[in-house]
């Protein structure tokens, strides 16, 4: 049977099983807001490890990173050190401690323990949204550029088919479909991934002189080197790193965890995965660029797999593709939907019962997941949405994270939900958010982390919130 036809009973075969597997938790993710957001707070370690890994094992890691590779070489690593290294980051540092709140999302924590403000709280859910949408586009855009090249069909409409599964199978189970669909998808991620990528690097005999080598032999040699200053070396680093540590899936899988020791774990294991996979990603585009230098960079991996591979290999490689997608978006949409509801909604409406905020975060699903799709049509390249994303949000929401969890009102007290101890004021808040997404955008992340940090801590020294400056009056009257 010719590839086409094999590729098309794949993608409808686990699409229907994903979609019968999310209707087995239907009625559990109906129970209550918690439920469906968070899954009660009762996710084990297993559930966890796999969920991250699937998450983050998205098709931009597999052909985005692959197409960067083919185009700048090793310039890519510093990026990819900063975008997947900051797993390990947030396991080391933020995991544990979001792990022992449930909170629903990184903005409601910013709200109840630092902020105390609606409107930098929508502000937050904003910006993390930005990095969702770009993702879920992001797998969007990858599967059906690759389904074309597999089977030749207009990829537009495979990306709104692509999407439409997304959709379905999120909408449907909540939390809990997404996390029990991951385990199933990230352990076959893992045994797939690394079949592959020894079929991928048996082309150059496993060898990194061999491939600069066979570089140096069409006059890509280039791609060998560093060719890039110091600055922008840390800019690239940074944009993945902050970009990451703003990302609400990661913090919501913190929250859903049973217990502080296995959401670290967790996060930190996937961390270590995710940056060897995206380093073999983007060094398979060199190999790519070795044999082939005159493809389109958006085709690198494809045209390895189509011209260099077995039929049976291309079937394995797009199954694996599919399961990154489809896992890793899947994620996405639910994260969105839900910071949509917790932080646009609800601190602006009158009590909504759970029933109601259920039945809109699934309608935030479909809406969330059909913009995405049509934002990544208008991006040149899947990682080029990334960064924007990343540089926006990282640049807007970390610094004030960071300024707000080391300027305590009182030092020795460790944070509790419902009491507020940090030094940022309203004000502080809000101009620190919105200054480092806006300088991040203009001028690069590395000045608008700077200039966030610097303006959050001063505004909030001239402005303080009214119970503050109270309190600083009483002390001096005193």
């Amino acid at each position: 049977m010719m590839l086409a036809a094999w590729t098309w009973i794949v993608t409808v075969v686990l699409s229907l099983f994903f979609i019968g597997m999310s209707l087995r938790f239907r009625k559990k993710s109906k129970e209550s807001f918690m439920q469906f957001a968070i899954a009660g707070g009762t996710l084990p370690f297993f559930l966890l490890l796999f969920t991250d890994l699937a998450t983050i094992m998205g098709v931009g890691n597999f052909v985005g990173h692959s197409s960067k590779g083919f185009e700048t070489g090793i310039a890519n690593i510093p990026f990819i050190i900063g975008e997947q290294g900051a797993k390990i980051l947030f396991a080391l540092l933020f995991a544990g401690f979001a792990a022992k709140f449930t909170y629903k999302s990184i903005a409601e924590l910013l709200d109840d323990l630092i902020l105390r403000d609606k409107i930098s709280r929508a502000i937050v859910g904003i910006l993390t949204s930005a990095i969702m949408i770009a993702w879920i586009g992001g797998q969007a855009k990858g599967m059906g550029q690759l389904f074309s090249v597999f089977t030749g069909a207009d990829p537009l409409p495979l990306i709104f088919f692509f999407s439409a599964v997304f959709i379905i199978y999120t909408t449907v189970g909540g939390m809990l479909s997404v996390v029990w669909t991951d385990f199933i998808q990230g352990v076959l991620l893992l045994g797939i991934a690394i079949w592959f990528y020894i079929k991928v690097f048996a082309k150059i005999d496993f060898s990194y002189s061999n491939l600069k080598t066979m570089l140096a032999e069409v006059n890509a040699s280039h791609l060998t080197q560093l060719h890039i200053s110091g600055w922008e070396v840390v800019t690239l680093f940074v944009t993945g790193c902050f970009g990451v540590l703003a990302a609400q899936v990661y913090w919501q899988r913190c929250f859903a965890a049973q217990n502080p020791k296995s959401a670290s774990r967790a996060m930190l294991y996937s961390g270590i995965g995710a940056i060897i996979f995206t380093i073999l990603a983007s060094v398979s585009g060199m190999i790519v660029r070795a044999l082939n230098p005159d493809i389109d960079s958006a085709n690198a991996i494809p045209w390895l797999i189509l011209n260099e591979m077995t039929q049976s290999t291309a079937l394995v490689f797009f199954i694996l593709i599919f399961l990154a997608a489809i896992s890793s978006a899947s994620s996405l949409l639910h994260s969105a939907a839900i910071v949509i509801v917790n932080d646009l909604v609800i601190p602006f409406s009158k009590e909504l019962k759970d029933g109601k905020l259920i039945v809109l975060s699934k309608w935030l699903v479909v809406m969330v997941g059909i913009f995405s799709t049509l934002a990544a049509n208008f991006s040149e390249s899947i990682i080029n949405l990334f960064s924007f994303a990343y540089t926006l949000t990282g640049g807007g929401v970390v610094p004030v994270l960071i300024v707000g969890l080391l300027w305590k009102k009182r030092k020795v007290e460790n944070f509790e939900m419902g009491s507020q101890n940090s030094r940022v004021s309203v004000w502080g808040g809000r101009i620190g958010l919105l200054s480092g997404a806006l300088f991040s955008v203009l001028f690069g992340i590395l000045w608008g982390v700077l200039i966030s940090a610097i303006l959050t801590i001063i505004v909030s020294l001239i402005l303080p919130n009214n119970a503050d400056l109270k309190r600083t009056m009483e002390v001096e009257k005193a």
